[in-house]
């Protein structure tokens, strides 16, 4: 029997490899880069290679090697990618001579860069580390001197930056500033669509990036933004069609399988979830949200003992995350096995004592093992918390 069942494995690992796409390929080998594993990497796209000559591929590799210190072969692998699409590689380039501190290739290709359609902001530029070797150079200070960006593209990346760091207020006078001369453009309807979004107004963005949409369908930037408005609105299930729609452009992050496990989840579509959680931890094992929306989706679909091996994995790699044990223990009170519940609510009240969820299944926990007065206790913390729900336990277990 035991035989019957590792040839079964070889074969379905066999259909599997021989189904391999080139994107899975890319995905795989992001995952090893991200792991640190530049050599595994570099050996599945070489292969990859062999199939089909992609930039991406080329693009991908060349971040192996320079993770293996081998700049000779990531530069050929980046004039690779530029010869199938300009510009592609001149950025990694400019970082890669300055790495080797070869100031006029740098500034060369870093020129180069500013002229593609993969220019990146000023301040992405500016802040990244590899130029930070010349960045004291008379050749470095007077390449900056000469304006190399508009003044809305200024604008937007002040706005972004205030964005991405929390102050809304801050960016909303940015935009408000930039509205008044560049409203038609479409950078400023996007800004706008990121405010309705972080101020929670769901509908408004989602109106806003429908009608950008119309005439740039396929934008990354604008597909990712219309996800979130639709998650943040409860509609999973346009969440999981716009993630889908990523998907199938092969945008190459595997979180977007993450986000649209998480949209099936909601939408009871749990066996499309399982799938796309599966693959996501396949390609990051040791990931705590993959392995803690694994958990979820066969908690969900009630089937608690492999719920339980997920969460128990993740402890075992994440130790010190109280949420960890909130999911155990959450795990093991809809399964009603109270000790553990309460042992593993203690240990996540240990670590973030501000839960007052987890006080009050502790104290409803502690009832079930018959320690009412102990329980007493956690429904007390957990209303002083406010929590609402615990005044009906204190009511009917602490008042005599």
């Amino acid at each position: 029997m035991k035989k019957i069942l590792i040839l079964t494995a070889i074969v379905c690992m066999t259909a599997g490899a021989a189904g391999q796409t080139q994107f899975d390929r890319l995905l795989k080998a992001k995952a090893f880069i991200e792991a640190g594993k530049p050599d595994d990497a570099v050996n599945l796209l070489t292969e990859a290679l062999k199939v089909t000559q992609e930039s991406r591929l080329y693009l991908e590799r060349a971040e192996a090697f320079i993770q293996t210190g081998d700049y000779s072969k990531a530069i050929d692998d980046l004039n690779n990618s530029n010869l199938i699409v300009p510009g592609s590689g001149e950025y990694q380039l400019a970082r890669i001579f300055a790495l080797k501190r070869n100031i006029p290739e740098a500034l060369g290709h870093l020129e180069k860069h500013l002229s593609s359609n993969f220019k990146k902001s000023e301040k992405e530029i500016l802040l990244d580390p590899a130029f930070s070797l010349i960045e004291n150079s008379q050749e470095w200070k007077l390449f900056w001197k000469k304006e190399r960006y508009l003044e809305l593209e200024k604008g937007i990346s002040e706005f972004e930056f205030y964005i991405k760091a929390g102050k809304t207020d801050e960016a909303r006078e940015v935009l408000t500033e930039l509205s008044g001369r560049y409203r038609d453009k479409d950078e400023i309807k996007f800004a706008e669509a990121t405010i309705k979004l972080v101020s929670s107004n769901y509908p408004e963005a989602i109106r806003i990036m429908n009608e950008l949409l119309k005439s740039n369908e396929n934008n990354e930037s604008y597909l990712r933004l219309l996800g979130k408005a639709y998650e943040g609105s409860g509609n999973y299930s346009g969440a999981s069609d716009i993630y889908s729609r990523l998907i199938s452009m092969e945008v190459p992050d595997a979180s977007l399988y993450l986000m649209r496990a998480e949209s099936y989840r909601r939408t009871g579509e749990l066996n499309r979830a399982l799938a796309d959680v599966e693959k996501y931890i396949d390609l990051y094992p040791e990931d705590k949200e993959g392995l803690r929306l694994a958990g979820k989706i066969f908690s969900a679909s009630g089937d608690n003992l492999r719920a339980l091996e997920y969460f128990s994995r993740n402890l075992q790699l994440h130790p010190n995350d109280p949420g960890c044990y909130t999911d155990r223990a959450d795990t093991y009170f809809l399964s009603k096995s109270w000790e553990w519940a309460v042992k593993d609510y203690s240990m996540a009240l240990d670590l973030d004592p501000g839960n007052m969820n987890a006080w009050l299944n502790k104290g409803i926990s502690l009832i079930n093992t018959g320690k009412a007065g102990d329980a007493c206790f956690d429904f007390r913390k957990s209303f002083s918390l406010g929590n609402k729900r615990a005044a009906e336990y204190i009511s009917r277990y602490c008042i005599k």
